[in-house]
């Protein structure tokens, strides 16, 4: 039986952008026992990746520690050897994947190549194409080492008791999975890929005066950063599991926000967002470019007009 090992470590959308070629492998291995290796952050998110058996993971900040790194490694390292995968595919193309690929002992590794040099850790190693979607150059590197997918899939199927606690949620906000859900994802890694906080909250404001529901949903981090929503009354879901979060985006209409994991997990959920980007490019929402909208000037997102986001926030809801 074939032993497949895909790695992809960071982050949430890059691993979402693997979901597609993961679907993939299994349509060339059907009766393969398909492992993943990602960060120890990622785990949750890896069991709605159905098409993968196993899951293994690294914890990175344990490797940023000296006394604790050694002992992490090792043991990783123990864990990929006594598999014996017959073949392993790296999407990340890091120097510290392609070693791990190399490590594994795989004798056939797929891998993707940035920088000049690291062909060598692989038996077929492709030069990263930055022009495509990184879904797109995942399938491609899997078509250009042979694996050619005769359909494209997306699918990521959420786990009971991740709609079970989006659920209790819900009832416990008073809130109708009925009713129309405006689900407010407005801030990502990055500051300057955030559309203003004021704007997200005018956005609320106008369509809760329509009896649409409204939920402000961030990670820990953006616990106090959406302080002044909580203040002005709306419903704030921050430092929920991801999971629970996915579930709530499940149970919503739409999802606003930046390019940022959640809304890639909705994306490929099935469900309907709106992500605000400075200009279309290699992580829009897979399949679906026309969910975005951009500023006039393709550079600072916060141009972005809040008429222009009613207007097609609005089409969703009609």
């Amino acid at each position: 039986m074939e032993n497949i090992l895909l790695i992809r470590l960071k982050s949430i959308g890059d691993v979402l952008f693997t979901l597609p070629a993961v679907h993939a492998v299994r349509q060339h291995f059907p009766t393969a026992k398909i492992t993943f290796l990602t960060s120890k952050g990622n785990a949750p998110m890896l069991r709605g990746f159905r098409d993968v058996d196993e899951v293994i993971t690294l914890d990175r900040d344990a490797t940023k520690t000296p006394l604790r790194a050694p002992p992490e490694i090792f043991k990783l390292l123990r864990r990929l050897r006594a598999e014996n995968f017959s073949l392993a595919v790296d999407f990340q193309g890091y120097g510290e994947t392609a070693w791990l690929s190399w490590l594994s002992g795989a004798p056939e590794r797929f891998g993707n190549v940035y920088s000049a040099g690291r062909e060598w850790l692989y038996t077929r190693g492709v030069r990263h194409n930055k022009q495509i979607h990184q879904a797109d150059w995942n399938l491609s590197l899997l078509e250009q080492c042979g694996l050619r997918s005769a359909e494209i899939r997306n699918e990521f199927f959420l786990p009971a008791d991740a709609i079970a606690a989006a659920r209790i949620f819900f009832s416990e906000n008073r809130l109708s999975e009925k009713n129309p859900t405006l689900f407010i994802q407005a801030f990502t890694s990055s500051p300057q890929k955030d559309w203003p906080l004021k704007n997200y909250l005018a956005l609320a404001r106008h369509f809760q005066s329509r009896g649409v529901q409204i939920i402000f949903g961030g990670g820990p981090a953006e616990i106090q950063k959406l302080e002044p929503a909580r203040a002005a009354g709306f419903i704030v879901s921050a430092g929920l599991p991801l999971m629970t979060s996915a579930g709530l985006v499940k149970l919503s209409t739409l999802t606003v926000g930046g390019d940022t994991g959640l809304l890639h997990l909705a994306v490929a959920m099935g469900r309907r967002v709106l992500m605000l980007m400075s200009a279309v490019g290699r992580t829009h929402p897979f399949q679906h470019a026309d969910w975005t909208i951009t500023p006039a000037n393709k550079k600072n997102i916060s141009e972005i007009q809040i008429e222009k986001v009613i207007e097609s926030a609005g089409n969703v809801f009609c």
